[in-house]
């Protein structure tokens, strides 16, 4: 935060000396950290950008911009010095006791400190997990909950107004292939005792199905009739798939919440089928022209939407010739409505209380008692989120295209598709959970995940699977035997479980393949969940042996001043440059910048007590000056590592 007021400083004097000699200002200032701070801690490249222009030297540019800036006399709070470089480069240097102990003390105290309020209450919408309500959650469905969550803490950090929304694919073919399984194939309803009943729905029971549809063609005919009967909700079944897809769906949740995702509103595809949402939309469509008949071709009967410029195909079927929508068909209601471009004709109602306290709603189609007509979200956001994997690229290009042509504007920079790539697993990961022999992993760097197959890491068997590896670690580091402890210990494992699983999903570009090991993941050093626990633990534990009296008051102006370490400083500086890793994050849509930023704070404070005492450090201004450094790490480090979904410990 005060880095930023440092360059906000910075850029205000080039345009001051820039409006002295009548420059013109080019877009933007671009700055950088100079690689040898013997040039100066902030650069600008503004010799270079106005060179062409002005026709001269870009050393004599920012020579005169620089001269210019001395004469002006202007205050300067956090700039020393300006200077510039033969390069053609603006140096600045910064005024270090001012800027440090603004740092120290702000960071220490402001339970704010970082904090955008670049949202300013406008209204973000994040849509994210949407699985089918067949099965349990695998380690694919992670990342998409790890990046729609951590996205919404992180506008919501930011001031944005953010609701969080969760689809319910309830009336598709994964459904019917459970109920299929159930009515023909003699799998009973309540799975086994002891077993998680979304784990028993998906296998045995879907996949088991699967396999047998794809064995025997005359079961594909009664898979089409129960597709249609959900779709119509025939009575005959209706009560059934209800019960089925109720109790996989509540089984989601309580891996959802284990992982620490929570929500605002459960939209059901069945309810939108019932509204009439999408009968309403294509009869707009056809009314616009935007969905056109085709008459001739292979896709002769079919209703299409054509998107130009899509180098797979042009046309995109929307209604098959046999009168059944497609999945773009059954996606564009809902993202037309999220987007305000239809009327909303759901009903809403309470659907259980999560363990955070939130109240979490869902749709209804029909109004009962315990129903209301108002939405317990906002409709058309300033921006609505759907994290998605980029398999679906395609498909959200056309639906941005629908909606752009039902606007009337381009709708590219408000409904916004988070694409991410899929994540594998390492061999020897993939070994170690049973789901491939040692036959199948040879000469592989990574296995893909089968769903059909049965061949999935559930997101339980991870948590589980990492847990148990943390529980052990954990009681090795604290062999103290008691019952208390031992509960205390499974609930530090179950902590560090999912730390390492979000981080590991959260610190990679969202367009690289995550190849998942269960090793790497646990390590304490390196770029790691549980190496970001244990600092925060690290931290807190100097801080836990501070008496009362020895606690800093918070009004030594010149405690900054007295951090003159190197590990001290840059510590100082990284921590002054939160709210920059939160724009990245924001402006790039990519929870990395956060999870990039965690651990550096963390590098930075570990070489800090490395090299310097703390609670023993014999000065008493110097030691306060030190443990308010401490504090600043613990509230800035506490609060990125919230927005990554991870809750700090106090001890591990």
């Amino acid at each position: 935060m005060i880095f930023s007021e440092f360059v906000n400083e910075s850029k205000s004097l080039v345009l001051s000396a820039m409006d002295a000699l009548n420059y013109p200002k080019p877009k933007d200032l671009e700055w950088a950290e100079p690689p040898n701070k013997e040039y100066g801690d902030l650069s600008f490249r503004i010799g270079f950008q106005l060179s062409k222009e002005l026709r001269k030297k870009p050393f004599d540019v920012a020579t005169e911009i620089a001269t210019k800036i001395d004469e002006m006399q202007i205050s300067k709070k956090y700039v020393s010095s300006v200077e510039a470089h033969i390069s053609g480069f603006l140096n600045f240097k910064m005024n270090q006791a001012n800027f440090f102990s603004d740092v120290l003390l702000s960071a220490s105290k402001d339970k704010t400190y970082g904090k955008p309020t670049i949202g300013d209450g406008k209204r973000v919408l994040v849509e994210h997990t949407s699985a089918n309500p067949s099965g349990a959650l695998h380690i694919g469905h992670l990342r998409n909950i790890a990046i729609g969550d951590s996205l919404a803490r992180i506008f919501s950090f930011a001031s944005y107004d953010t609701s969080v929304l969760n689809y319910i694919d309830d009336s598709g073919l994964q459904v019917a292939n459970v109920i299929l399984g159930m009515t023909e194939l003699g799998f009973p309803e309540n799975g086994p005792a002891g077993v998680k009943y979304d784990h028993y729905t998906h296998d045995p029971v879907y996949v088991t199905t699967v396999r047998r549809v794809d064995e025997t063609p005359s079961l594909k005919a009664k898979q089409d009739l129960i597709l249609k009967q959900i779709e119509d909700r025939d009575p005959s079944i209706k009560d059934l798939v209800e019960r089925v897809t109720d109790k996989i769906l509540k089984e989601q949740l309580q891996t959802c919440w284990r992982f620490g995702a929570y929500y605002d509103l459960l939209v059901y595809e069945s309810d939108i089928i019932h509204t009439d949402l999408w009968d309403d939309l294509f009869q707009e469509l056809k009314k616009r022209g935007i969905a056109k008949y085709e008459t001739e071709g292979k896709l002769a009967g079919c209703w299409i939407v054509t998107v130009k410029g899509e180098s797979e195909g042009e046309d995109k079927v929307l209604v098959r010739s046999n009168g059944t929508a497609t999945y773009v068909a059954k996606d564009t209601p809902f993202a037309a409505l999220k987007m305000g471009l239809i009327p909303d004709k759901f009903y809403y109602g309470k659907y259980l209380t999560q363990p955070n306290g939130k109240e979490l709603w869902r749709t209804r189609s029909s109004a009962n008692e315990e129903t209301c007509s108002r939405a317990p979200v906002q409709w058309n956001p300033e921006m609505a989120l759907t994290p998605i994997d980029d398999r679906q690229a395609r498909l959200q290009r056309i639906i941005q295209y629908i909606l752009s042509e039902l606007a009337n504007q381009p709708m590219e920079i408000r409904y916004i598709h988070v694409g991410y790539a899929i994540v594998s697993l390492s061999p020897k990961t993939a070994e170690s959970l049973g789901i491939e022999t040692s036959k199948d992993l040879s000469g592989k760097h990574a296995i893909t995940m089968k769903a059909r197959r049965g061949l999935v890491v559930t997101v339980d068997e991870a948590i589980d699977a990492v847990k148990v590896k943390a529980k052990v670690e954990t009681l090795k580091r604290n062999p103290e035997s008691s019952e208390s402890n031992d509960k205390w210990a499974d609930n530090v494992a179950e902590k560090i479980a999912i730390a390492a699983l979000r981080f590991s999903l959260l610190k990679q570009d969202l367009d690289k393949i995550i190849v998942f090991d269960l090793e790497e993941s646990l390590k304490l050093i390196g770029e790691t969940g549980p190496y970001l626990l244990y600092t925060y633990a690290r931290a807190s534990s100097i801080l836990s042996k501070i008496s009362s009296e020895a606690e800093p008051s918070y009004c030594n102006a010149a405690s900054g001043r007295l951090l003159e370490n190197q590990s001290e400083m840059e510590l100082l500086l990284v921590i002054s440059k939160f709210d920059i890793a939160l724009s990245k994050s924001l402006k790039m849509i990519a929870p990395k910048w956060t999870a990039h930023y965690s651990y550096e704070l963390c590098e930075a404070f570990n070489k800090f007590y490395e090299t310097s005492r703390v609670v023993q450090e014999p000065d008493p201004q110097i030691r306060e000056a030190r443990i308010l450094l401490v504090r600043a790490t613990l509230n800035v480090l506490k609060k990125s590592l919230d927005l990554l979904g991870i809750e700090a410990l106090d001890k591990i």
